[in-house]
């Protein structure tokens, strides 16, 4: 298993450890009960966790006893118990902090157990933590609190409570160290007093959540511009110079937008709200304005008014720009996990010969052939198959650079050439389909290829390693042709934060991200598998069980040894023990090997029920994989019985078709060769795109025109969308028409809508920025944004891939009314100024 599934495994075990068996039972009750799953399938799939099985091994090979939970459903089970376990660990801290104090009551206890968040937590241990240094413990310290505890139950005036105070000379605190305080004067004394009732008033806990209920509903964030000074280096936030909006609706990708700019010290933010009637409850709620005498009640006022806003409203604050950061965060991960699974599990090519172009201008267009099984070809003198050429300005060799390309592609029979999608990308696919169309031999097709990352991977110590003998120029023609002929192999080498389908990826809690892509990549590897023959260190280590260390190891024996003719050699490799075995063999194939079923997804633990079998069928296995029709003739009735792991049926049904691959068909889209660039749009053209990221205000869509373009999510349908991911998923080939064109900005608006649903275009005002971008104001390859779900500050339920939305996902005005067919911002006009809205625009490099 990777490092962050080892150190996430051994923490939530640290935890399980000291909790105790009534509460692991309230945990997978409570687990249960969120997920819509049974209480024997949590305790199932706890039982093999605890016990170092990873979630893809657990998913396809212990269904029988997790009665068929999916890896989906299981990575929310694995989020939620371990939230829940911290939970609980805290809990059980902060029930002992309590009572050792002396502190801990009926009413405290039963908050801590309803507590359904960290922060929630937090907040009732808040008015008890020891803070030796505060006003109000100095005050103790001095023994003002007989004077303060007169004021609070007594008819007397502050004045006359203090009558009998006596200045102590020496100050100590509770650990007998002493203090420098000073309440020589009338005033410090009465300050010191009012310190002591506002502190006792912020136990009144059930007041406080009323409170920040109330003034949850009416708060607005309100951002500014920092200084004269930074309008003009902090332009792409200059819709939030002068900005507010209800804080319970700020969609959670203008919040971001708002703290980054808070970050890069071009915005500043506050919260406002009124004080008024919160200070006014606070006086009912302890009855001050029945007190007497007039000065006691004016005193006591004054200590209200503290309390509100010295004290609960900048945490109340604090704790709601809390919730909405984290539910905005968590989010972003969320959705950017789930465009990178699309984006891995897209469709290969397969074994084909393929030309890689690393289009170019200045430095010229480089060019590598990598052979079916993705290794780069050698020439007639064991050279590497590669080439420059510099058919664009300011060299201008058309004609040489045609003619060598040209005798590329027929001297190695080459299927496809894969055109990476950067700067000269559509002049690069414009040359090489003119070759192709003039010489008829050429049976090539060409494709443009997503190279976002490419040239991270270039430079990476990977690369040297795979590609020692290549410049770093040329590598990432290498890596486009392998990217086209198997994503998945190929992207899990690049850091997934360069692939390009994140937004404010850098904002965000980078462990929590890295954990989340983590999962997603070794999700979608075990659900392809690999050849372990062929297969690099990069996808080896998201093997289930795997991790580098045990993934190098491999490769080095692989090296040494030659290739492994059975799955039972992979014991030999040094540190690959028993129980990395059993979580890896089933996802590693060895082709051609000694035992047929080491290609499919059969565990070896199987092979015995599996050569039961071949008994029943009285036939040998190379005539029953892939023969539906003897499979169907095999009774299994007294097999199945036996059976305690994978049943018989998904045994059977892999053999069926053996080493399925999940993946869609490979299909590309047709770009126009009359479209190259931005000026070549016109409104009203029908164009075929791909979907390259997916947004909670819509998607992007590359057309090849360099700048990818939005269809906003009240263009994506007739009907109301509440998901734009329920719509579209990265790599969908999709018919969109032309709706708006900002040249000078880069900026393109689509419609998926029909044509007879054109939009109303009234005149387009200034609107909210949506700043996912780069320094330019333009949305780059490397800085895709993706969207921001709506999310609690616990988020361990729901499963990845069954996305929700929630009433701020869209990125509307928070003023804006709800529409049937979506929320819209009621001062956009123009589809520019939609796009203004997601505020990211993307230039091809």
């Amino acid at each position: 298993m990777s490092s962050t599934d080892t150190l996430t495994s051994s923490q939530t075990s640290t935890n399980a450890q000291v909790l105790d068996a009534t509460t692991h039972a309230n945990i997978h009750d409570k687990l249960a009960r969120a997920l819509g799953i049974k209480t024997a399938q949590v305790n199932a799939f706890v039982k093999l966790y605890d016990e170092g099985a990873t979630v893809p091994f657990i998913a396809r090979y212990r269904k029988e006893k997790t009665q068929n939970l999916d890896d989906a459903q299981l990575r929310a089970l694995e989020k939620s118990l371990n939230y829940e376990r911290d939970m609980a660990t805290r809990r059980l801290k902060i029930t002992e902090l309590l009572s050792t104090q002396g502190n801990m009551t009926d009413e405290l206890q039963t908050r801590i157990d309803n507590a359904t968040s960290k922060l929630e937590l937090e907040d009732i241990y808040l008015p008890y933590r020891p803070r030796r240094r505060s006003p109000a413990a100095k005050a103790r310290a001095a023994g003002l609190d007989v004077a303060a505890q007169a004021v609070l139950t007594q008819e007397i005036t502050p004045t006359e409570a203090l009558a009998d105070y006596q200045v102590q000379s020496t100050i100590t605190d509770d650990s007998g160290n002493e203090i420098e305080v000073d309440f020589s004067d009338i005033e410090k004394q009465l300050a010191g007093v009012q310190a002591i009732i506002v502190d006792e008033w912020t136990q009144a806990l059930g007041l406080l959540d009323s409170l920040r209920n109330g003034f949850a509903k009416t708060a607005s964030i309100v951002s500014s511009v920092a200084s004269d000074e930074k309008r003009e280096v902090g332009e792409k936030f200059k819709d939030y110079f002068e900005h507010s909006e209800s804080l319970a609706r700020l969609p959670n990708h203008r919040l971001l937008a708002m703290l980054r700019g808070r970050q890069e010290n071009v915005l500043g933010l506050k919260i406002e709200g009124e004080d008024a009637p919160f200070i006014d409850k606070i006086i009912q709620h302890f009855e001050i304005t029945a007190k007497a005498p007039s000065e006691r009640s004016e005193f006591l006022s004054e200590a209200a008014s503290s309390l509100w806003k010295d004290k609960w409203r900048p945490h109340i604050e604090h704790r709601l720009l809390t919730e909405k950061r984290l539910a905005a965060e968590a989010d972003a991960i969320d959705v950017f996990a789930s465009n990178l699974q699309h984006l891995l599990m897209s469709a290969p090519a397969g074994p084909k010969v393929i030309l890689g172009v690393d289009p170019g201008i200045r430095h010229g267009v480089k060019m590598a052939i990598v052979d079916a099984q993705g290794h780069v070809m050698s020439d007639s003198e064991e050279k590497p198959v590669i080439a420059t050429v510099y058919p664009f300005a300011p060299d201008n060799k058309m004609d040489e650079a045609k003619k060598v390309i040209d005798e590329l592609l027929s001297t190695y029979n080459v299927d496809l050439v894969a055109i990476g999608n950067g700067t000269a990308s559509r002049e690069t696919d414009a040359m090489i389909k003119e070759i192709l169309a003039t010489n008829d031999a050429l049976k090539a097709k060409a494709v443009i290829v997503n190279e976002s990352g490419a040239s991270v991977y270039s430079a990476s110590e990977l690369a040297t390693d795979e590609l020692g003998n290549l410049d770093v120029s040329v590598r990432g023609a290498v890596s486009i042709a392998r990217r086209l002929q198997d994503p998945l192999s190929e992207l899990v080498k690049v850091d997934p934060k360069a692939i390009g389908v994140g937004q404010y990826q850098h904002d965000v809690n980078q462990s929590q991200l890295a954990d989340s892509l983590d999962k997603v990549t070794q999700d979608s590897v075990n659900a392809v598998g690999v050849d372990v023959n062929t297969a690099s260190p990069a996808i080896l280590a998201h093997i289930a069980g795997l991790n580098r260390n045990v993934a190098q190891q491999i490769v080095t024996y692989r090296k040494e040894h030659g290739a492994f003719d059975s799955r039972e050699s992979l014991k030999n490799v040094p540190r690959l023990g028993a129980k990395t075995f059993e979580q890896a063999a089933g996802f590693l194939r060895i082709h051609n090997g000694s035992n047929p079923l080491d290609a499919t997804g059969v565990h070896p633990e199987s092979y015995a029920l599996v050569d039961s079998l071949l008994v029943q069928a009285d036939k040998p296995l190379s005539e029953v994989i892939g023969n539906d029709s003897v499979l169907n003739t095999i009774n299994t009735t007294a097999l199945a019985a036996n059976d305690d792991n994978v049943s018989v049926k998904a045994i059977m049904e892999e053999l069926a078709k053996p080493a399925r691959d999940p993946r869609p068909e490979f299909k590309t889209a047709n770009f126009r060769d009359d479209v190259n660039s931005i000026k070549d749009l016109s409104e009203g053209m029908t164009l075929e795109g791909v979907v390259t990221n997916v947004t909670a205000f819509g998607c992007f869509v590359d057309v090849g025109v360099h700048q990818d373009g939005l269809v906003h999510i009240s263009q994506m349908a007739n009907d109301f969308v509440a998901d734009p991911m329920n719509r579209v998923k990265p790599g969908d080939i999709i018919s969109v028409r032309v709706i708006s064109i900002d040249e000078k900005r880069g900026r393109i608006g689509f419609s998926m809508k029909p044509e007879s649903e054109k939009p109303v275009r009234p005149a387009a005002k200034s609107t909210v920025e949506d700043t996912g971008s780069d320094e330019k104001g333009t949305r780059s390859r490397s800085d895709r944004p993706s969207s921001n779900r709506p999310a609690a500050d616990k988020r361990p339920t729901k499963p990845r891939g069954k996305r929700q939305d929630k009433n701020n996902a869209n990125s509307s005005h928070a003023k804006a009314p709800r529409t049937e067919k979506a929320e819209a911002p009621s001062k956009l006009g123009t589809f520019g100024a939609l796009l203004q809205e997601a505020g990211v625009t993307k230039n091809k490099k």
